[in-house]
């Protein structure tokens, strides 16, 4: 038998942090959303550097294909609208619009719809029934249809827009919270905490808040790629962002008309939006996913 000292690797445990990431990046499609959201994100960080030109400066009195079709100016990477005004520019800027108009929602929305979720699941039935069954009611009705009414009962515009769609989307946190948090509370940890004297406010904190995170992340995600969608589709109507600002909704409004005789008009807008809610809802899907495998 040896006399030298016995060595034993020590075997490190990943944080919980650290096997989201590793189950996330292992999802390849997921890594790939990712990858083009951050893209988008930077595009529109970055946006005035970025567009050769003012969003809103008219150039030509007639329409410029592409560049790539064979009446393109390579001045114009992706042609003019009706009014002569760079395409790439408007998309550009209109990304900056979009996502900081879609973040604006999403921060309130998330505020007060935490708020609520965390007073209706700690407090009395008086108190929890009655906004249940407003947030019912509010969710009974289609997303974007809510968002119409309660925007042609203020009036139309870019802040009402951001309000109508902000409350059609507190009624999800409501419940994502609410729901979770009750969940918590049936857990044995929780009860172990109650005995030993802890308050609400020292439970929620310490205990609740860190295992519903997972929950309230994925339901950001959904929650900003439905405001991007609801937002675009009030631009559309004529009901949101207005001209000349470039939001992607209010882009293809301006050149639906055009579809015959410029194509590019309006697949190029569409296409930005498809990306965009495409790229968010993988990245959804893939933190829901690496979330639910660390279970």
């Amino acid at each position: 038998m040896s006399n030298y000292p016995q060595f034993y690797q020590q075997t490190k445990i990943p944080s919980t942090i650290e096997r989201w990431k590793n189950n996330f990046f292992n999802n390849k499609l997921a890594t790939g959303a990712l990858f083009v959201l951050m893209s988008i994100i930077l595009i529109a960080i970055f946006a005035p550097w970025i567009a050769p030109y003012d969003p809103a400066t008219q150039f030509t009195d007639f329409t410029v294909p592409p560049s790539w079709y064979e009446d393109g100016v390579s001045h114009y990477l992706l042609g003019t609208d009706d009014l002569g005004r760079d395409l790439f520019s408007r998309l550009v800027h209109g990304a900056r619009l979009s996502l900081k108009l879609a973040f604006t929602v999403v921060v309130i929305a998330a505020l007060i719809g935490m708020l609520l979720g965390c007073i209706t699941a700690l407090s009395s039935v008086w108190i929890d029934q009655p906004i249940l069954r407003l947030m019912d009611l509010i969710l009974a009705l289609p997303s974007l249809l809510l968002a119409i009414v309660i925007v042609s009962v203020i009036g139309p515009g870019l802040p009402n827009s951001i309000y109508a769609v902000a409350i059609v989307l507190i009624p999800h946190f409501v419940l994502v919270t609410r729901n979770t948090i009750k969940q918590e509370l049936n857990k044995e940890y929780v009860t172990a905490m109650i005995l030993d004297g802890a308050s609400r406010i020292r439970l929620f904190t310490h205990s609740i808040l860190p295992n519903i995170l997972p929950s309230l992340i994925v339901q950001l995600t959904l929650a900003f790629s439905t405001a991007i969608l609801d937002i675009a589709a009030l631009g559309f109507l004529g009901l949101g962002a207005q001209a000349p600002h470039p939001e992607w909704g209010t882009i293809l409004s301006e050149s639906h008309v055009y579809i015959t005789i410029a194509p590019w008009t309006v697949a190029l807008p569409g296409l930005a939006i498809f990306f965009t809610l495409l790229s968010i809802n993988l990245v959804g899907d893939g933190l829901r996913d690496a979330m639910d495998l660390d279970n």
